[in-house]
This record gives C-alpha cells, sequence and structure tokens, in this order.
C-alpha cells in the first residue's frame, strides 16, 4: 500500500521554497515582532512575488492553485520560523482569501482576490465580538441594514488577527436579527471606508507581533455587490470556511513543535552538567525520543486532514467526517504541542524560563491554538456529537 503520508516532487518543492523563505525571510524577524508586538511592513508582498500566497485559488484569479496539503506545508515552514508570521498568513491566505474565492461572486473575485493574491492587498477574517465567544453566531450583534444599492454596517469585532493592518475584511453581521443563526450574511469591508476605525491593538501572551485588534463599524456603507454569497447564508459560509481553517491552523502547532525538538536536541548536546552533555543522560534522551514521537503523530493527522480537505466536496465542509476530523486535527496538534513544548522548556532549564530565550517564545504561543478556531472544549463536543449523531 502507498505511503499517503510520503510528499510527491511538487509538495516537496513548495515546502522547499517555503522553508528557504522562512529561514531567511521571517526567521530573523521574529525577535523584534515578539519584543516590540511589531509587524514587518512589505512582508506579504514579498510573499506574493514569490507565489506563496493565494495557494489554494485558481490560477485565473493570480493564485497558485494548488491543494490544502501544499498551502499547509507553507505553514508549517512558517510556522517553525515565525509562527507570529504564520498566523497572519494564515488569516489572510485562509480565513479571507481562500472563504472569498470559494464563496464570492466574480466581482469580488476580479476586484479583490487578485489584489490579496500579489500581497497588494492584505486580509482578514470578523467574526469574534466583545462578549461573545465560542457563541459567535448567536451572540452576534453587528448588523447590516439595506438601503438602496448600499449595506449599513454598525458594531465591533474584536480579537482579529490582521485587525491592524487589513486593507479588507470578510465580516459577517446579522441582516435579519429575527431569525438568529439565519439571519446572518457575510460582506467584503474595505477599511478605509468611513466610520470604520482600529479601536485598539491587543498585546497578547504569544504570537506577539501579529496585529490583533479590536475593530468599530459606524455606518460603514458597503455596495451590495460585495456581500458574499445570498444575504442569510453567512452562517453557511462560516461553518463551511471553519472547517478549512481548523485544518489550515493546525500546521502552525506541527512547524513550532519541529522546531522546539531541532533547538532542544541542539542545546542537549552543547549543554555541560557534571563534566558532560546533558543528552548522555537517559532523563533528556527520554524526553527528546517522547517530543520526536509526538512530532511525527502531530504530522501524521494534520497531513491526513489537509488531504481530506482536497478529496472532498468543498460544500460539504461544514458537517459530516471532515468537520469532525478537521476538530480532531486542530485538537490533537494543540494539545500534543503543550506536551513539547512543556518537554523542551524542561530540557532548556533555567535558559527555558529566560524571555530572551527561543524556546520561551515557542512556549508562550502554546494556548492559543487551544483557544483560536474554536476551543478544545468546542472540539470535542463536535466530535462526539458527529460520532454519537
Amino acid at each position: 500500500m502507498t505511503n499517503q503520508f510520503k510528499l510527491n516532487s511538487d509538495q516537496i518543492a513548495i515546502f522547499e521554497t517555503a522553508n528557504q523563505f522562512g529561514k531567511k525571510e521571517l526567521y530573523p524577524l521574529s525577535e523584534k515582532m515578539d519584543n516590540d508586538e511589531w509587524w514587518p511592513n512589505g512582508i506579504f508582498k514579498k510573499m506574493g512575488n514569490l507565489g506563496l500566497l493565494g495557494l489554494t485559488v485558481d490560477s485565473k484569479y493570480g493564485g497558485a492553485g494548488m491543494s490544502y496539503l501544499q498551502a499547509g506545508l507553507v505553514c508549517q515552514a512558517f510556522g517553525k520560523w515565525n509562527h507570529a508570521l504564520a498566523l497572519s498568513w494564515v488569516a489572510h491566505d485562509n480565513l479571507c482569501l481562500d472563504n472569498m474565492y470559494r464563496n464570492g461572486s466574480d466581482f469580488v473575485r476580479e476586484k479583490y482576490v487578485k489584489k490579496l493574491c500579489s500581497g497588494d492587498l492584505i486580509g482578514c477574517l470578523g467574526l469574534t465580538e466583545p462578549g461573545a465567544g465560542s457563541d459567535a453566531l448567536g451572540s452576534m450583534k453587528t448588523t447590516a441594514v439595506k438601503n438602496g444599492n448600499k449595506y449599513v454596517l454598525n458594531g465591533s469585532k474584536t480579537y482579529i488577527t490582521n485587525g491592524a493592518i487589513a486593507d479588507v475584511i470578510l465580516v459577517y453581521a446579522k441582516t435579519d436579527t429575527s431569525k438568529g443563526n439565519k439571519g446572518i450574511s457575510a460582506f467584503v469591508v474595505e477599511t478605509k471606508t468611513n466610520g470604520f476605525k482600529v479601536v485598539s491593538k491587543l498585546r497578547k501572551m504569544g504570537y506577539r507581533g501579529s496585529q490583533t485588534a479590536e475593530l468599530f463599524f459606524d455606518n460603514v456603507e458597503v455596495p451590495i455587490e460585495n456581500m458574499i454569497g445570498e444575504e442569510g447564508t453567512g452562517h453557511i459560509t462560516i461553518m463551511n470556511g471553519l472547517d478549512f481553517e481548523r485544518a489550515m491552523i493546525a500546521p502552525i502547532c506541527l512547524g513550532i513543535s519541529e522546531r522546539a525538538l531541532e533547538i532542544s536536541i541542539e542545546y542537549a548536546k552543547i549543554r555541560e552538567q557534571f563534566g558532560k552533555p546533558i543528552s548522555s543522560f537517559q532523563m533528556i534522551q527520554s524526553k527528546i525520543a517522547d517530543i520526536y514521537t509526538w512530532v511525527k503523530a502531530i504530522k501524521s493527522i494534520v497531513y491526513s486532514v489537509l488531504s481530506e480537505c482536497d478529496n472532498i466536496d468543498k460544500k460539504l465542509a461544514g458537517k459530516g467526517e471532515i468537520h469532525i476530523n478537521s476538530s480532531a486535527a486542530v485538537m490533537f496538534a494543540s494539545t500534543t504541542s503543550n506536551k513539547v513544548l512543556d518537554e523542551a522548556v524542561q530540557i532548556h532549564g533555567g535558559m527555558g524560563y529566560m524571555w530572551e530565550s527561543e524556546i520561551n517564545r515557542l512556549y508562550r504561543s502554546n494556548k492559543l491554538l487551544d483557544i483560536g478556531a474554536g476551543t478544545t472544549e468546542i472540539r470535542k463536543k463536535i466530535i462526539a456529537e458527529g460520532l454519537l449523531h
């Protein structure tokens, strides 16, 4: 039987391109981003020039026409060298761009998708609101009222990755408050529009430098052509997109874990105690063996579910087996990455506890993906309900 996880030449090529770019261009930025919550202007344009944006978008619209697995390999490589930028890349390339491409009209594709693929525009997703989290749909208060050939948006969004730097936002708002979840619609909003403002940039424990913000919409007028899909179908777009988001965000955990293993091995070989390197001690060897095995396990489920995303009808996402498996992938990747990072810090000892060490930066990243893209608890609920239904 063919090993489904053995990468082919095209997959290897895109991974190597992303890995080289990550090591050369992204890694040198990681310390300053972490220290100062700093964003390197122009970095998305560099990605676009190398064909590292719009991975899953047809070449007709400026994309690379690749698979979700290939896009995931880019995310893995970026996650290894600069997980903060990897998160911003996912928010742009998958949460915003891929969603807009799959569900948007030809007008939206022509006007926005091409420039998002080139890096001329930066995108983000506007779903979560203050006071809402796991119940993002039921608690949504942002509204969009039709007025002639426009919709007028009012409300706020928070914890929005790329929110402070985005040119366009895929925003969800209620067009009919009487219909609950089925009264939600999706819109492309340009951040230069009157009435839009970034209320605040948020300071985080980890993934620092990836710009996270609270956004406010005060009578923001959006052309009717900027609606994604039909009015009232936003809940379908959300649930459909979440499965691809979960599958695509899990490789960040893989990249982080691979880097943690790499630097733990390096440190164990050079750190001496009792007259010999700590790599000679069986307890350290045991930790290294555990970390290696956990990384291999993360890779297996991440690659498997990304491949599954490539082999389903994209309209079926948001339900069924892919809904279960995408939740399982990101849940396993995040919880196992936590174990990897905990042991990696232990190997580094006191140095691992110092803020300026790389392993400390990686360790502070570990909690976000237990929370973002649906909490671990929500993921378990999805899996259990899917299996017991």
